[in-house]
């Protein structure tokens, strides 16, 4: 179930918060227009060898969150295998599945913009105690109860 729409349309929004939402939406469209088709991405399994030059190459750490691996880790494409990139261990490094999960394969703009959209969240919710983003916090909690549950049923 999607969440409701919030009650500002884009078209009543100021002029700068406008062009912003342009913006994403463009990176998001030339991401997806750059897409492969799924039958052209066979991907290609590293060897345990490989695997573990891929896990040295960051000393054991998730190159996007920084933390230790422990237990399961995921190769990531430093350029997205959906855009094309190769499964070399060139274009590869480790990280924790909900990291890779989160980066999915977005463009680095729009990875950059997501992140530093989730900071500003973060410090608006925790500290501003803002109302905006207490029921935007409430939106999200709802979303991950969804996922939870279905994954649950898998």
């Amino acid at each position: 179930m999607r969440a409701p729409v919030p009650s500002v349309a884009l078209s009543d929004a100021d002029p700068q918060v406008a062009h912003f939402a342009q913006h994403l939406h463009a990176l998001r469209m030339q991401r997806l227009a750059n897409k492969q088709p799924a039958a052209s991405s066979r991907r290609k399994r590293l060897t345990p060898k490989q695997r573990a030059q891929v896990l040295e190459k960051t000393q054991g750490r998730c190159h996007i969150c920084g933390g230790l691996i422990q237990g399961r880790w995921v190769v990531d494409h430093l350029f997205a295998h959906a855009l094309g990139g190769p499964s070399d261990s060139a274009n590869t490094l480790p990280a924790h599945p909900a990291c890779n999960r989160a980066k999915w394969f977005y463009v680095a703009e729009e990875f950059q913009w997501i992140l530093k959209m989730g900071v500003f969240f973060r410090t608006q919710f925790e500290e501003a105690q803002n109302p905006h983003a207490i029921a935007l916090a409430q939106l999200f909690l709802a979303h991950e109860s969804h996922v939870r549950r279905r994954s649950a049923r898998r």
